[in-house]
């Protein structure tokens, strides 16, 4: 088994080496288990988030264990180069590898849990939420602060930031860090990155207003390539959902 640890915690490798061996028995079930799987486990006084990652398939396990890095060396690095520019993100622990047979097996990340007020995707589902434009323009800001900082998160969707309120102020942290680039980004990378944050006008309309003022550039310009995108994202979304049904449907 590889794993490499947080200075921080070198003092409790034991115990995170129990953890993951154990960790399909022991733990506390977290959030959308649908693809990756996320469990809760007490270290001491803090709490640490562990995520499965799904078991690759034959061509990713060579992948991994020859070609590419992990999801969770990635989650791991991408991490600690978040913190590096000071970008909110539950502070990483550590990350392991499995082997199977000669080939890459399962792989583990672990972070620190961080209990949030609202994610993002509240913000697409309930309107109706104190200071909500404040809150959205807020992630804008965010955003925008992520792409001056030369930080494409492409996953960059409803789940994966999480929103702490701080006395009139809010506080941003990613997750799910494992698909990220690090590179200049032109405008129209930076605005196909809101792409996937939600379906409503009116959010893009926000979004786009606050963001076309942080670029000092046209809000039409803005909103228009804004809309544009996020209307592509959605319909090559449901593209691709009647395709596996379609598959589904055929292999029956």
């Amino acid at each position: 088994m590889r794993k490499v640890v947080n200075p921080k915690y070198q003092m409790h490798t034991k115990a995170l080496d129990s953890l993951i061996e154990n960790y399909k028995t022991q733990g506390e079930a977290f959030g959308n288990q649908d693809r990756n799987s996320l469990r809760l486990f007490k270290l001491e006084d803090k709490t640490l988030n562990v995520k499965s990652f799904k078991k690759p398939n034959l061509v990713n396990k060579v992948v991994y264990k020859f070609f590419r890095k992990s999801k969770a060396q990635r989650s791991f690095e991408y991490a600690n180069k978040l913190k590096a520019l000071s970008v909110g993100t539950p502070d990483p622990v550590a990350f392991y590898e499995k082997k199977d047979g000669l080939f890459f097996g399962e792989s583990y990340y672990i972070s620190e849990q961080l209990n949030d007020d609202i994610t993002y995707r509240e913000l697409t589902t309930d309107f109706t939420i104190p200071n909500y434009e404040a809150i959205l323009r807020a992630f804008t800001k965010f955003t925008f602060n992520l792409h001056e900082k030369g930080i494409n998160f492409l996953d960059h969707s409803p789940g994966n930031t999480l929103i702490k309120f701080n006395n009139g102020n809010y506080k941003f942290y990613l997750v799910d860090l494992n698909r990220m680039i690090f590179e200049n980004m032109s405008l129209k990378k930076r605005i196909k990155n809101f792409a996937k944050l939600t379906i409503h006008k009116s959010m893009v309309e926000i979004m786009s207003d606050e963001y076309a003022k942080l670029i000092n550039e046209d809000y039409n310009k803005v909103f228009n390539l804004m809309w544009q995108e996020t209307q592509a994202f959605q319909e090559s979304f449901h593209r691709r959902r009647r395709l596996k049904n379609s598959l589904k449907f055929w292999k029956k």
